[in-house]
């Protein structure tokens, strides 16, 4: 007993040392007020990215109840080739093309080439971290799948006639080089967003670009066989399962959740959580409205609610309220999604006039629900002008019409896009693939 009470009092002295040394580590650690921001937006980049990564099987499905049976394969193909494609070339070319920093190599116009992601090192240390913001990874995934959703606009668009391969090289000269171009000129610091552009969530930077290049395809590779008569009739062509296509309409709707929800940006504060929560209810309201608007003027005009309208006229709703979902009231987006779903029941027979086949209604719904919807930003956000708004559209339109329409032509006169007549009476599936969706109910 002697002992321990001689020895207590040292044990105590060799002991302050070290709880000085723990007092001061603690004192030192940054508090959540501090980390909070960081952790909180890089935890809203990462479940707002696998939302949108969720609408990759949103286009999938959709794409594949609205081919014909003999093309589903093909279609699904695609879609996982595509966003594999664009993960690959946004990490090689694109996130820090779009995103340049102080490396422009023609300011506000093109970033670095050939300039890979590094992610943050294994277990970065707060003192290490860009508290300001989130963390590289996160904001790299969120953004990439972003540029995966614009290349499956062009694959439903042009279903149904175009080869494998030249479709994949487009895809990688769309999301390694066209789409980040584009893209830093609003979202990178580039000369629109030193106009004064407004596009929240990419009405026009990921919709309008998906839809423009769309079109330059279907006019370099023509419509389906059957799909228009000598005589100017339109013939329509049914899908294989709307069944599907409506589950993939759903999955996109859910999808844009994140689309919309994670291009808030931050998540630091209880503004921004809160913000949030008014983009979640206002994008809901523009997708319901563009459905039910579609589906009155469908009963209206052709005496039958057409469901491959409704569908599309949710998703014309979800577009036109991406380039600004946060400033409208329910009322606001309940209209502006509305009028959406007007644009695509009037816009599909205008492409059959032109005798422009788009398979899916791509580019109503993404090209020109996109531009309904960055005009309309000038109702609510009162830094927009119409001006400045329109001279983005045009911008983003010359040059991915343009751009896209070079690469259609040249991979056209080197590689050929179109499978044979007899290829497409046959199905993609078994010519391209040697596959079928649906083998049970094959002849033979």
């Amino acid at each position: 007993m002697k002992l321990l009470k001689t020895l207590a009092p040292a044990a105590l002295l060799l002991a302050l040392p070290s709880m000085g040394l723990a007092q001061d580590a603690e004192a030192a650690a940054p508090g959540f007020d501090e980390i909070g921001p960081y952790i909180m937006t890089t935890l809203l980049f990462c479940m707002a990215g696998f939302l949108v990564f969720f609408m990759a099987a949103g286009f999938a499905m959709l794409e594949g109840g609205l081919v014909r049976s003999k093309n589903v394969t093909m279609q699904m193909t695609k879609n996982i080739a595509l966003y594999s494609v664009a993960a690959i070339m946004y990490w090689l070319i694109g996130f820090n093309l779009m995103y340049p920093g102080d490396g422009w190599i023609m300011t506000g116009y093109i970033g670095p080439f050939f300039s890979p992601t590094v992610l943050d090192p294994v277990g970065v240390a707060a003192a290490d971290a860009a508290l300001d913001y989130a963390s590289i990874g996160s904001d790299f995934f969120f953004q990439l799948v972003f540029v995966a959703a614009t290349a499956s606009i062009v694959s439903g668009a042009l279903a149904e006639r175009i080869k494998l391969w030249p479709f994949l090289v487009f895809v990688v000269v769309l999301t390694g080089v066209m789409y980040p171009i584009s893209g830093s000129w609003q979202w990178g610091g580039g000369w629109l967003s030193e106009m004064g552009f407004s596009d929240f969530a990419g009405s026009t930077v990921v919709h309008s670009v998906g839809g423009w290049a769309a079109l330059a395809g279907a006019i370099v590779l023509g419509p389906r066989i059957g799909k228009f008569g000598k005589d100017g009739k339109v013939h329509p062509i049914p899908g294989s399962n709307l069944a599907l296509a409506t589950l993939g309409t759903f999955i996109l709707w859910l999808g844009w959740f994140g689309f919309n929800g994670g291009s808030q940006l931050a998540m630091g504060t209880v503004g921004d959580v809160s913000d949030v929560s008014r983009i979640f209810a206002n994008t809901n309201m523009a997708a319901a409205a563009g459905a039910i608007a579609a589906m009155i003027l469908t009963q209206i005009l052709y005496k039958k609610v057409d469901l491959t309208m409704v569908l599309n006229g949710a998703l014309a709703g979800l577009v036109s309220i991406t380039a600004e979902p946060l400033a409208p009231t329910l009322f606001g987006s309940l209209w502006i999604g509305a009028i959406g779903g007007i644009i695509v029941v009037f816009a599909v027979p205008m492409l059959d006039k032109f005798k422009i086949d788009d398979v899916v209604g791509a580019i109503p719904v993404h090209l020109c629900a996109g531009i309904w919807g960055t005009i309309a930003v000038v109702f609510y956000n009162g830094d927009a002008s119409l001006s400045t708004q329109i001279i983005g559209i045009i911008g983003y339109g010359v040059f991915t019409f343009v751009a896209s329409l070079i690469v259609w032509v040249i991979l056209k006169a080197v590689m050929g896009i179109r499978v044979s007549e007899e290829e497409e009476i046959t199905g993609l599936d078994m010519a391209e693939l040697g596959m079928e969706a649906y083998p049970e109910f094959s002849k033979g």
